[in-house]
This record gives structure tokens, C-alpha cells and sequence, in this order.
């Protein structure tokens, strides 16, 4: 955060769009009657409405990492670390430990929460193709795939992910295929073999999520369009 230099004791948050990451499960201010934030909660248990007022609040580090542990509470119980526990207020307080903060910049965690996330946006359906494949174990075969590369500080953020099957992921990395701002499918022109582009949904777009707010951002398709496609 950056001091405000007109208001004091005010602050400006700067987020990072290339350290961004999506919670995977959206985290209330209190669950069963406890909350998150102890500043939130008056003597009386009500809610403190003029601390939940403020855009940007101090939290203390226990309270923070409870609240981190929660939002990435489906990638934490895939036994991605020894240490990763799911969360739940019935656990016993524990000193607050630098792991949990340091997990979530590492890639392995990361890519594994970008991929929950990005799958569940799409359905597990190939957004290019419109395939849904389970296999044996129950487990999607759709991939996630990032719009604007981690290599070019592309974010890990569901409007820079599409679903896609591995052929497609493929094609997509190597800019043979394409998405306009219309979200129409692009093909590079004497790239693409015919048998493959049959593989394309014949409406010539993608299949969409379900929540508007998780379309894939124009930003990061141009991105794609100018600096990785090859059409």
C-alpha cells in the first residue's frame, strides 16, 4: 500500500495483475455465527457495519491466513502440501506460520488453483471444441489454459484461462488458433489441417461460462491476437 498524500491515515492498495489470484471458493465475512475478521464483530456479537464499511482493512496475520486457508480450501484438501490443511473454525488456534502466504505465490499452487478454477468456470467442457471428457477416475481431461502467457505476466486470473482439450491447448500455445473480441474462433490460414479444424465448434465461437463475469477479458485476447497468433 502507498499513503494517500491529500487524506491521512488513508491508503491507496496496489494489486499486481501477475501475483492476482482468484479465491477458489468466495469467503463470507462470518460462517455459523463466527467471524473471519474479529473486528467485525461487536461485544455483542452483532456486526460492526462501520468496520465492514471500509474498502481496506487491517487484518491480523492469524485472521488472514484462516481467511486464505478457506478461499483456497478445494486445492488445499488435494494434499498439495504436507502442511496445507482445509480450514474450519472448529480447528484449534495455532500460531500464524509464513507457509501458507509463501504457498500461494508458487507456481505448483498457483497453476493447481488457476486449473480448479478455470475448469469450474467452463463445466469441464472445452470452450473450442465443446468435448467434455471424465476419466476413469473421475477427473476432467480438460486442461487450462492461459489467454496471455505466465512467460509475458499474463495472471492467473479465470478472464485470462479458457478450458481446452489438450489438441486444442496445443494449437492455442502456438497461435494457430485465435479468439476475437467476439469471441469468434480464429484459425491461422495453411496452419491448421482440415481434419483439425473439424474439431472446432461448428458455430465458430467458444462455449462461454455461465457467469458473465468470468468471460474472457479483451485485454488478454488481443494480447493473443497480436503477440502470439499467427494469422
Amino acid at each position: 500500500m502507498i499513503e494517500d498524500a491529500a487524506l491521512p491515515d488513508h491508503y491507496f492498495a496496489i494489486i499486481d495483475q501477475t501475483t492476482y489470484l482468484d479465491f477458489d471458493t468466495p469467503v463470507p465475512f462470518h460462517e455459523g455465527g463466527e467471524y473471519y475478521e474479529s473486528a467485525l464483530e461487536k461485544v455483542d456479537g452483532s456486526t460492526n457495519k462501520g468496520a465492514f464499511g471500509r474498502a481496506v482493512r487491517l487484518i491480523p496475520d492469524g485472521e488472514f491466513d484462516r481467511i486464505l486457508k478457506s478461499g483456497f480450501a478445494p486445492v488445499l484438501g488435494e494434499n498439495l502440501s504436507s502442511e496445507a490443511t482445509p480450514p474450519g473454525f472448529s480447528e484449534p488456534p495455532v500460531p500464524f506460520e509464513r507457509p501458507m502466504v509463501e504457498m500461494m505465490v508458487s507456481r505448483p499452487f498457483r497453476e493447481k488453483s488457476f486449473m480448479h478454477n478455470v475448469r469450474a468456470a467452463y463445466s469441464n467442457r472445452c470452450s473450442i471444441t465443446g468435448l467434455r471428457l471424465i476419466n476413469g477416475g473421475g477427473r476432467p481431461e480438460v486442461q487450462a489454459a492461459h489467454i496471455q502467457p505466465v512467460a509475458s505476466k499474463g495472471p492467473d486470473s479465470v478472464r485470462n484461462g479458457l478450458a481446452l482439450s489438450g489438441t486444442v491447448h496445443w494449437m492455442f500455445d502456438r497461435g494457430l488458433i485465435s479468439i476475437g473480441d467476439d469471441y469468434r474462433i480464429l484459425i491461422a490460414k495453411d496452419h491448421v489441417p482440415e481434419d483439425a479444424a473439424r474439431l472446432l465448434n461448428q458455430s465458430g465461437s467458444i462455449n462461454l461460462p455461465t457467469d458473465p463475469t468470468l468471460y474472457p477479458n479483451a485485454h488478454y485476447l488481443k494480447f493473443h491476437r497480436d503477440k502470439v497468433f499467427k494469422g
